[in-house]
């Protein structure tokens, strides 16, 4: 299995280079950019990321009972996959769908925020995260919980497949929008999108003005759940701009955030705007 995720890491970076070369990183990033995406990178994945799955088994071993502990190892791998999957992206909805709700969850919001304050859409913002975001993902707390009950296969898959998925959907390359707009395919296609997250539904999320809709489309993988609640958004081409509208919040708040935070008016350009009002 730790093949795959260095094939995985070798993905990323061929897909990275491509985009490069296609110019699509030109001129995108404003002071701060690298900065927030290297920390993340190196310290968010490499050191925190590790630390919270160690607190999350820590958390599962203490409060659950032993006798839980393999409960639902004997499980086929066809019967937990799914069960992980449909559990996982459940409750990253409800979590991803509170952080866009900055009047009833401005804590939750200011921590997220770091991820779509990015104006862009290419492989780096998958590594654009509030570090205090590797405590909070609620897939991590899913699949430390299917790790506890014995179901190991399962959750590597699935970790794999979040991974490259986010690859797919971040990426700048667009090759849903030919599909969407064939008249024999993109029926299908769009019947399909109610069920899984195509690089067009999440670009929208990242996106505001004409065809943004940073407050729909909350699924990583399976837009079933946005469809089940009502929060799906399937678009017809790009959304007119990424990222948020107003000013930016400091780079050292947009990562440390709560434990640094800024004033608008102590020497910084102001806090990030908040997401569009949602017509809930």
């Amino acid at each position: 299995m730790q093949t795959y995720f260095v094939w995985m890491a070798a993905a990323s970076v061929v897909l990275l280079v491509m985009e490069v070369l296609a110019g699509r990183h030109k001129g995108v990033y404003r002071k701060g950019d690298f900065i927030i995406v290297a920390t993340s990178f190196l310290l968010g994945r490499n050191v925190l990321g590790p630390l919270a799955a160690a607190l999350i088994a820590s958390v599962y071993g203490f409060i659950l009972p032993q006798t839980w502990a393999g409960t639902f190892g004997e499980l086929p791998f066809w019967v937990a996959l799914p069960l992980v999957m449909l559990v996982g992206e459940l409750a990253f909805y409800w979590v991803h769908r509170w952080a866009h709700q900055p009047r009833q969850h401005p804590i939750l919001w200011k921590i997220h925020r770091t991820h779509h304050s990015g104006r862009h859409m290419n492989v780096l913002l998958n590594y654009r995260l509030n570090l205090s975001w590797y405590f909070i993902i609620p897939s991590g707390w899913v699949n430390g919980l299917a790790l506890f009950l014995g179901m190991y296969e399962a959750v590597l898959v699935y970790i794999l497949l979040l991974q490259g998925w986010n690859l797919v959907t971040h990426s700048n390359f667009r090759w849903d929008d030919t599909l969407r707009r064939q008249r024999v395919i993109g029926p299908a296609f769009r019947a399909l999108e109610h069920v899984f997250v195509s690089p067009g539904i999440h670009h929208t999320h990242h996106g505001y003005g004409h065809d943004g809709k940073n407050y729909r489309n909350f699924c990583t993988i399976l837009s079933f759940w946005d469809w089940v609640f009502g929060t799906l958004h399937i678009p017809e081409g790009r959304p007119a701009k990424y990222g948020l509208p107003g000013k930016d919040a400091h780079w050292l708040e947009e990562l440390a955030y709560p434990l640094v935070r800024f004033k608008e008016d102590a020497g910084v350009k102001g806090k990030a705007a908040a997401p569009q009002a949602a017509s809930e």
